[in-house]
């Protein structure tokens, strides 16, 4: 592959590695270097997710995230299924508790109707049982056709293959600068020296506004880190879900709500909550940066999201510093949750991208700015979606680089 056109990809998580993916398996392929700061590959959004594969009921019809996500959830299975992949379709249950949420959970059925999600069924309190005996609810829409899988141990297929076919893959590589040189771009990484390539694509995840800008570009967003927290099922109370439990989601936040994961290693997780972050990687409550805290309330449109969002902000403020309210939420869906049932999980955090009106980004966003492909808003459900993404983001940067 010597001979192609050599592609500098910088993040090495999902994204990043289903890009590189679908650049050196196209009929003309292209010579990908994927560039990833840590030492080890998926650490931060791939591998602090829950490892569910989405079934696209949320989404906007017509939209990438619903477009992706349920092509991408087909093709995740049988790339699990093909190369041995820990998975398990389990189906889930999304379920409406309160009065005010059946109108909410009827739309969810006709998004998925819409999307051409698979296996939708909605149910009454008894077949609720059947599926979940300790869940609750007036009614609840089962989804037969989603499940759960280990996406580290995609992105590291994803590897594998971008490897086998003559791609490169740095990993301990931090990009700390991009200047243009004519025709190339000159990066500039913690290994020392410059690395040189006509192309360029930014899948830096909750780093993607930073790198556009060190590329001279003004990125339309920022991205804002929300932290994630989690608490697990004690082991000896693991029976009391089977699979997927979760809540109606409120529509006017991208955030699904506290709810029940069975793992595919072992293990059920509860959470998340969506609280602000003050480090980009801030995993932990005290965690804090400096820079990354500036970035966010130097912002204009986080304030206006605040001003917006302030009373749900401070709810999950609450569950974050209470682990009564935080059950609370939980009971809501499993009454016989106990408050010592649970203990504190690793947490995950979330790449939102805000614009300067405060609106949250809803879809996926691939933009070219600069002669750079940057993919600026790519959270959840990306894992899922991130074989159908990875060529979308490969086709992008093929149409504005000419190659």
């Amino acid at each position: 592959m010597s001979t192609e056109p050599k592609v500098v990809i910088i993040g090495g998580g999902i994204v990043g590695l289903a890009t590189a993916k679908a650049l050196v398996e196209a009929e003309r392929p292209a010579r990908p270097i994927v560039l990833e700061k840590e030492a080890t590959l998926a650490r931060h959004q791939t591998g602090h997710n829950s490892g569910v594969i989405h079934s696209g009921i949320y989404y906007k019809p017509g939209s990438l995230k619903a477009r992706f996500t349920v092509q991408g959830a087909r093709e995740m299975v049988a790339f699990a299924q093909a190369n041995g992949i820990a998975h398990e379709v389990c189906g889930k249950v999304v379920v409406a508790t309160l009065p005010e949420e059946l109108p909410r959970l009827d739309e969810l059925q006709r998004r998925g109707v819409a999307n051409g999600t698979p296996g939708l069924e909605m149910i009454g309190p008894e077949r609720l049982r059947e599926i979940e005996p300790h869940a609750a609810g007036l009614k609840a829409l089962a989804v037969s056709s989603t499940g759960i899988i280990d996406y580290v141990g995609v992105a590291e297929r994803y590897a594998a293959i971008v490897r086998e076919r003559g791609g490169e893959i740095r990993a301990d590589t931090k990009v700390s600068g991009l200047r243009r040189d004519g025709n190339e771009w000159l990066i500039e990484t913690s290994r020392g020296g410059l690395e040189r390539s006509p192309y360029v694509i930014n899948c830096a995840g909750l780093h993607s506004d930073v790198m556009a800008r060190l590329t001279g570009s003004a990125p339309p967003v920022r991205i804002i880190p929300f932290r994630g927290e989690y608490y697990e099922l004690r082991h000896d109370r693991e029976h009391l879900v089977k699979a997927l439990i979760y809540p109606v989601p409120d529509p006017a936040f991208p955030f699904l709500g506290v709810h029940f994961t069975r793992m595919v290693k072992g293990g059920v997780e509860a959470g998340p909550n969506a609280v602000l972050s003050f480090k980009r990687e801030g995993y932990r409550k005290t965690d804090f940066d400096a820079r990354d805290a500036w970035d966010t309330l130097s912002y204009p449109g986080f304030w206006r999201l605040a001003a917006k969002y302030w009373r749900m902000g401070a709810g999950e403020f609450h569950r974050s510093f209470s682990k009564p309210a935080f059950v609370r939420a939980l009971q809501r869906l499993l009454p016989d949750l106990r408050i010592d049932d649970l203990h504190p999980a690793e947490a995950g955090v979330r790449a939102q991208a805000i614009d300067p009106q405060g609106a949250l980004v809803d879809d996926f966003s691939i933009q070219v700015i600069g002669g750079v492909v940057h993919v600026l808003n790519a959270p959840s459900p990306a894992a899922t979606a991130s074989l159908p993404i990875g060529r979308a983001i490969a086709n992008e940067a093929r149409k504005h680089f000419g190659i």
